[in-house]
């Protein structure tokens, strides 16, 4: 990731703390492409990253920038990767992690950030609840806040996603991008860099259609964008085997639905049986194991398909966000669910 560094906000080497994350692979889907009908089905797998996951970026970043600016303890409400990306690069720094997490979280994102010295709040609800609770506890101390887009270094990691596709595509773009949508970073985050690299002159205005995806429990950027609205509404009772995907409202949704509007894209929720299926789909089919968050994108290309966002020669370009290895419960699940979409 640091091979973009003129372009990162860490001004000195000896502030880079760094994992070896980014730069991770875009593999072709063929067989699964074949068999569902698509000419050009490639999917960047972020499960290479540091702890497994893509918040390995936003927190090299993040914690690369808070060493540089002295920082001694840092927070933030997780739904489970980010806290790990969190507690991993903190002790890398020698910055102390509290991190809130809803106390359904998958077990390994837990055991993960238990394991690299971190200090751990389970929190009964979701990341919201998570939220208030790590607000009312940090009210008086130091602590930084690494919460999404409540400071704009984890950003600035993310937008590394858009760099490296433009570089693996021979400094060009896909047609579309599909992505699943929690938190939303990284969708803005490549958003950003496309406009970066437009006004460095080496890449023109052309842009993919960019797809947000969310589970059907927790689906406030689909309400949105279905409505036609710029920002969301909070999401009552989310539910989702996809955690990440469990953001009842996204703090930048004006970003995210703005992104989607510009791009002539658009947002599709998919239930959380369709992720399972599509999590033993692609493993049978490619031997990729998706985390649920990014089963949600394969889930999602029939109603591309369908919504004629996609065409047959169109390059689609989906994100695995994370590994299934982290989420034992619905690989479970996925075991015994048919193959078939």
């Amino acid at each position: 990731m640091w091979r973009y560094q003129e372009l990162l906000p860490v001004l000195s080497d000896s502030n880079i703390i760094s994992l070896g994350e980014g730069f991770t692979p875009i593999l072709p889907l063929t067989r699964l492409a074949v068999s569902l009908g698509f000419g050009h089905l490639l999917m960047k797998d972020e499960s290479f990253n540091p702890t497994g996951s893509f918040k390995a970026r936003g927190l090299s970043a993040a914690v690369s920038k808070a060493k540089e600016l002295d920082v001694r303890e840092a927070c933030m409400p997780t739904a489970g990767n980010a806290g790990a990306a969190l507690a991993a690069y903190g002790a890398a720094a020698g910055i102390f992690p509290h991190i809130y997490m809803p106390d359904d979280t998958p077990r390994v994102n837990i055991v993960e950030c238990q394991v690299y010295g971190a200090d751990v709040h389970l929190v009964r609800g979701n990341i919201s609840d998570a939220a208030k609770a790590m607000n009312a506890e940090r009210a008086g101390t130091s602590w930084f806040d690494m919460s999404t887009l409540k400071e704009p270094y984890r950003l600035e990691g993310k937008k590394t996603l858009g760099f490296e596709i433009v570089e693996q595509f021979g400094w060009g773009l896909p047609d579309v991008i599909v992505y699943p949508t929690g938190g939303g970073t990284g969708l803005i985050g490549m958003w950003k860099a496309f406009d970066e690299l437009q006004q460095l002159g080496w890449i023109g205005d052309q842009r993919p259609k960019m797809v947000s995806v969310q589970a059907k429990g927790c689906a406030p950027i689909v309400k949105a964008f279905e409505s036609g609205l710029t920002v969301s509404e909070f999401w009552n009772d989310a539910a989702t085997i996809a955690s990440g995907l469990r953001v009842p409202k996204a703090f930048a949704d004006s970003l995210i639905l703005k992104a989607i509007y510009d791009s002539g894209g658009c947002a599709l929720a998919v239930d959380d049986e369709e992720i399972v299926r599509a999590i033993r789909l692609v493993a049978s089919t490619e031997g990729i194991l998706l985390s649920p968050e990014g089963a949600s994108t394969i889930a999602a290309l029939p109603l591309l398909r369908d919504h004629g966002v996609v065409q047959s020669e169109s390059r689609v370009l989906l994100f695995n966000t994370g590994s299934g290895l982290k989420y034992s419960e619905v690989l479970l699940l996925a075991a015994v669910r048919p193959t078939s979409m």
